[in-house]
């Protein structure tokens, strides 16, 4: 396969399993009340912040902006993006407990064991240690069953972002096992060294030209249509 036609088929992935599933379970899961656990004061005043009121359609906006444009889509993120790596061949689901997909290197030609995060940021300082834990696990694994592996083969692929971005913990986790981001990633699994850049190009335009539907409208109001009739509420 290509770049161009690699490029097309991630695109084209992003698409319709990471941007057309987000609408369709936004409006299938996050526009029904019963999807919410409600703090009742809270929802009050962040109804009284959207809409100078405390409304129906202010509740809804209140619970459904921070689901759809935050944890629904952040959360599925990577592990689309996992899922599309072996889908494509372009790695494997790791048979390892505590790595995520394993593949053959493209700029070095071993064989990699990879934990996979979505960008620079997205850890805590309570998952340095566990992390690095994982990391031994594997290494001691491989040693038992007498594998040819060595640190730079256990890494943390970070699929968006640079280096100058990553956070002290990552650069914690790097000083033992390499942390690969970006560019770099894209280019040791696919065998392209501009393919992120492109992807991200690629991305942008089709972003650009998606036809929203207008699922965030339908989703609020058909939410609000639930808020109405519920007996949490009373708007008199």
């Amino acid at each position: 396969m290509d770049e161009n036609q690699l490029q097309r088929i991630v695109t084209k992935y992003f698409e319709e399993k990471i941007f057309d599933n987000h609408k369709i379970n936004s409006l299938k899961k996050h526009s029904k009340l019963k999807s919410y656990k409600i703090n009742p004061i809270l929802v009050k005043y962040l109804s009284k912040v959207l809409e100078d009121d405390f409304t129906p359609v202010g509740i809804a906006k209140a619970l459904y902006y921070p689901r759809v444009l935050g944890t629904s889509i952040n959360t599925s993120f990577g592990t689309r993006i996992q899922n599309m790596f072996v889908e494509l061949k372009l790695a494997n689901g790791s048979l390892i407990k505590g790595m995520d997909i394993e593949f053959i290197d493209k700029i070095d030609n071993r064989k990699k064991w990879c934990q996979l995060k979505s960008g620079p940021n997205t850890i805590n300082s309570e998952d340095v240690n566990p992390l690095l834990n994982k990391f031994s696990t594997v290494a001691n694994l491989a040693r038992t069953n007498q594998i040819n592996l060595n640190n730079s083969d256990l890494i943390l692929g970070v699929l968006y972002g640079n280096e100058n971005q990553l956070s002290q913990h990552y650069k914690k986790i790097d000083k033992k096992h390499p942390v690969i981001i970006g560019a770099e990633f894209w280019h040791r699994i696919t065998g392209f060294p501009d393919f992120y850049d492109k992807l991200v190009v690629n991305l942008d335009k089709m972003i650009l030209s998606l036809d929203t539907e207008q699922f965030f409208e339908k989703g609020y109001s058909a939410l609000a249509k639930e808020i109405t009739e519920s007996e949490l509420f009373n708007f008199k």
